[in-house]
């Protein structure tokens, strides 16, 4: 956070009374979620703004910079001690605080997360409702397409805003070295932070374009697919892989569940000359009967829920050739705070994607183990999906207005800022991970 030195020595430290003598003990009882909340910073900074005061906390560790300006206290305080880290979220999404880098103040809270942990989760009656009220929004067969029009039926329009060209709704891949291939980086890979505003670019984001290809070229070279072979992608999205893949004269079947999505992708191959190497349905992975050479899934299985785990695999077992690989991009979780992350599902999961569930790297060789699969190929990349991330947010800023012309209002658009800049500070913190992993029939 950039800030004037001199003037941050002059604020006052948070021990100081947060308020005047006269309400302060009327208050105080009121206040300990936030006060509990902020006095637990061990790493990093945070300037602190409550009505007229400002307040600098410090530690003696380095961390994240971050600013926070609480509008209102004694909501925001209720929401954190009914809801822990959901209030967080709701409090703002309410407007009841801000901050000029929302990114920035929520990975100061996830490194300094283990501070108040306890707390997070909420009170009773929360403890005991979150869990039920996920539960009912299991993907069944009837909870996946409600779940999944719930976040992807927002509307064409509403994406095409904020992606890249492609309509790809997953992470880049900016670095070529972190995956070990013979790729050159892209020596423009920072436009996307130079200055250059790509909402208002003719060529939207080139670097972030970019990316995205090398993302897809990756995924296509562990499957080692020779042309003529058949591709089969579980959750074809907007139809990106699709194109990549028919380019290198794969035939490819894409299946959603996403009527919006399948309406986009058939549409980006109407009058292509490759229009005959590709078939797109509108249809559940499990129905799926016939067997492939190769098959591609990016950023899918996280969307099933672990009580779908084992079918999943298991359909990738199934639907594989022998000799086939399975090449996934998956986002993971800490294993250390996955039985928290279980007990109380997230904001993500309340607002986001009903019904989702991140696994660890260890439950997801499990799941893979117990399908007769093997994992044969594998690189992490986190940090470039933080940086995925922050090209989005700073594209869905430079479009807010376009986005409340096509009918959303504040509470959403801040709802959607709270869950980008969410998700990047998970990678930033390392709490959350993105994998691109291969898999083949068990040998034995």
């Amino acid at each position: 956070m950039a800030s004037d030195k001199t003037a941050e020595a002059a604020l006052p430290r948070l021990q100081q009374p947060l308020f005047g003598p006269v309400v302060k003990t009327l208050l105080r009882p009121l206040m300990w979620p936030i006060t509990r909340l902020f006095d637990q910073i061990a790493a990093g900074q945070l300037r602190l703004t409550l009505g007229k005061r400002s307040y600098l906390l410090e530690s003696e560790h380095e961390g994240p910079s971050a600013e926070i300006r609480i509008l209102r206290p004694v909501r925001m305080a209720r929401r954190l001690a009914t809801k822990g880290h959901l209030g967080l979220g709701e409090s703002w999404m309410a407007g009841d605080w801000d901050s000029p880098d929302p990114t920035a103040a929520l990975h100061l809270l996830a490194v300094n997360e283990h501070r108040w942990r306890e707390r997070q989760r909420g009170g009773p009656l929360h403890r005991l409702l979150s869990p039920l009220r996920h539960q009912r929004r299991s993907n069944t067969r009837t909870g996946s397409r409600r779940n999944i029009a719930y976040h992807y039926d927002l509307g064409n329009d509403f994406y095409q805003l904020w992606l890249d060209p492609s309509m790809t709704y997953s992470s880049a891949v900016f670095d070529a070295d972190a995956l070990g291939n013979d790729a050159q980086p892209d020596e423009t890979a920072g436009d996307d932070e130079q200055g250059l505003n790509p909402a208002l670019s003719p060529v939207l984001s080139p670097a972030l374009n970019r990316a995205q290809q090398r993302k897809y070229q990756h995924l296509l070279g562990m499957l080692n697919a020779e042309a003529g072979q058949r591709l089969l992608e579980i959750g074809c999205g907007w139809g990106a892989m699709a194109e990549v893949a028919v380019a290198e004269g794969l035939r490819l079947t894409g299946i959603t569940l996403s009527e919006e999505q399948l309406a986009w992708a058939k549409a980006r191959f109407e009058g292509s000359p490759r229009a005959d190497q590709v078939e797109l349905r509108l249809q559940d992975y499990r129905d799926v009967t016939e067997t492939f050479d190769h098959i591609v899934s990016i950023e899918m299985f996280e969307a099933v829920g672990e009580d779908y785990w084992p079918i999943y695999m298991q359909t990738l077992h199934d639907r594989l050739k022998p000799g086939g690989t399975a090449a996934l991009q998956v986002i993971t979780i800490a294993d250390a705070i996955f039985e928290d992350y279980k007990a109380s599902p997230d904001f993500i999961q309340h607002y986001i994607f009903p019904g989702g569930m991140l696994p660890t790297v260890d439950r997801f060789d499990a799941a893979a183990h117990d399908a007769g699969l093997e994992v044969v190929e594998r690189r992490f990349y986190g940090k470039d999906y933080a940086r995925t991330l922050s090209a989005w947010h700073r594209r869905f800023l430079a479009h807010e207005e376009a986005v409340r012309a096509l009918g959303y209002d504040e509470r959403f658009i801040r709802m959607w800022r709270y869950y980008l800049s969410y998700c990047e500070a998970g990678f930033l913190d390392d709490r959350i991970d993105v994998m691109q992993v291969a898999l083949r029939h068990r040998r034995g």
